[in-house]
């Protein structure tokens, strides 16, 4: 196989910060490793955080200019940052693969997602709009100016490396906002080459700003502190988003929050069981499982339990397991050794509780971290697995026998992020849609995000919406004038 970090300059594995590529200050660098093979791939700029508050000096002194910009340039950068992106599709999958481990294929289809945001967000840019009207009761005129809210901090996982940089990137530079982007330590490549199409597609210098550190709240916590600093949204656990949200008090910062989450998916008995079987597994195993809106618990209607679980684990058991570069591998490695002791955690403690495993339950030999996809039944209620993200390709199967019944299981959780039903039943779907405490919901499909549609949850899952039009309301204040005029 040729070797995806050809496409990613030494030159390039620094930090960028205003117009330039810069080694963190002290020169400290720390290893990206492929988590198929556990070797190191690269050396990246360790940033500490002198190097944070330089982004964030770069940030504030392009901010105005890049303000005023009009929306219709704003919205050609965008528009060629997407046209580089598809052009250099397989470049950046195989380098997303690479350090995260999914499947080739699976990066493929995150790259043209995380392209659509630059087209969907240069779309809107030329749309920003206030209004102008008569007060009710007359005398003076209304006027509401929307203005971009300022510098803005990214904090983003992972998981999607390339489309959680986008889906927050493309709305705020579309506003009119500066950002400065620190990605997870386990995945910055992919980052620095999408910051490096950015500079080659013509946005200015200070407006994109990429800070790669193993030591994230050194970083961050003085970006939060700054006043200068207008905006923070974070892609990540409930647990980090709630500390973030108390360093962002102290300012009042606006954020935006993406946490985690605990999705039910429901399998009535008078759903069609091959669009059920076929929505459940992209719920399950989309990105190997390792993504928010996973489904993490599957009830299944009782009529229909046996010969849907039986069918699923079939499938579960006929996907194949390798390196994400390799050919026909459908399941790649997990991101670290510790996701792999938390999978054999989660499932050791629900077969000690009783549960059953049908397929999958054992790592296999051998260098990586790898987990089979695995299939569970007869898993009591009080099994860690329901009550936490499982990240990974482990599926929990359980029963109900009515709608009540599963409505209070589905909803008896702190998260409220994703949801799925599979029912021909019109008004069934409709009461699940309006029962289910979730921010979003597929009904009769498993795959659910789409750029030109908002997304995000309620309860502890996260605060606002990305994606849609109410993605760039995010980085929008508003100022409101009243206008004399009799």
């Amino acid at each position: 196989m040729s070797d995806p970090m050809n496409v990613l300059a030494p030159e390039h594995r620094r930090l960028r910060i205003g117009d330039a590529w810069r080694d963190a200050a002290g020169g400290a660098t720390f290893a990206v490793e492929d988590p198929a093979t556990g070797k190191t791939i690269a050396e990246v700029a360790d940033a500490g955080a002198v190097d944070g508050l330089a982004a964030l000096d770069a940030a504030s002194e392009a901010m105005a200019e890049w303000a005023a910009t009009p929306p219709r340039k704003r919205s050609e950068s965008l528009t060629a940052t997407y046209r580089a992106l598809i052009e250099r599709s397989e470049e950046v999958a195989r380098l997303i693969t690479l350090e995260m481990g999914k499947p080739l294929a699976e990066a493929r289809g995150e790259v043209a997602y995380g392209a659509e945001f630059f087209r969907w967000f240069a779309e809107e840019a030329v749309r920003v709009e206030g209004r102008y009207n008569t007060a009710p009761a007359g005398g003076y005129r209304i006027l509401t100016v929307p203005k971009p809210v300022g510098p803005c901090v990214f904090v983003t996982p992972w998981n999607f490396p390339l489309a959680m940089g986008a889906r927050k990137m493309a709305p705020a530079l579309a506003a009119g906002c500066t950002t400065i982007t620190k990605p997870a330590a386990q995945t910055p490549l992919t980052m620095l080459f999408l910051a490096r199409i950015m500079e080659e597609a013509g946005v200015p210098p200070g407006v994109v700003n990429v800070v790669t550190t193993t030591r994230a709240g050194e970083v961050v916590a003085p970006l939060l502190a700054d006043r200068r600093t207008r905006k923070l949204s974070f892609t990540g656990s409930t647990e980090v988003g709630r500390v973030l949200l108390r360093q962002a008090a102290d300012n009042v910062l606006r954020t935006s929050m993406e946490l985690g989450g605990n999705a039910a998916l429901i399998v009535c008995a008078d759903a069609d069981l091959n669009v059920a079987l076929d929505g459940a597994m992209v719920a399950k195993m989309r990105n190997i499982g390792e993504s928010c809106i996973a489904a993490n618990r599957i009830y299944v209607e009782e009529p229909v339990r046996e010969e849907f679980t039986a069918r699923f684990a079939e499938r579960m058991g006929a996907l194949s397991m390798g390196h994400g570069l390799d050919e026909g591998v459908d399941v790649g490695a997990l991101i670290d050794e510790a996701s792999v002791t938390k999978l054999d955690e989660l499932v050791a403690d629900a077969v000690d509780r009783g549960a059953r495993v049908l397929v999958g339950g054992e790592r296999p030999d051998g260098p990586g971290s790898f987990y089979p996809p695995t299939v569970l039944v007869d898993v009591p209620e009080d099994a860690r697995m329901l009550q936490t993200e499982i990240f990974g390709p482990v599926a929990p199967i359980l029963s109900f026998t009515s709608d009540d019944e599963v409505l209070a299981k589905a909803n008896d959780t702190e998260h409220g992020l994703a949801g799925y039903v599979f029912t021909r039943d019109l008004q069934r779907a409709i009461r699940f849609a309006e029962g289910l405490e979730t921010g979003m919901l597929g009904v009769n499909r498993g795959l659910i995000s789409d750029p030109s549609a908002p997304f995000g949850g309620v309860k502890q899952s996260g605060i606002g919406k990305e994606g849609s039009h109410e993605g760039v309301l995010e980085y929008l204040d508003v100022t409101y004038a009243a206008i004399d005029l009799p």
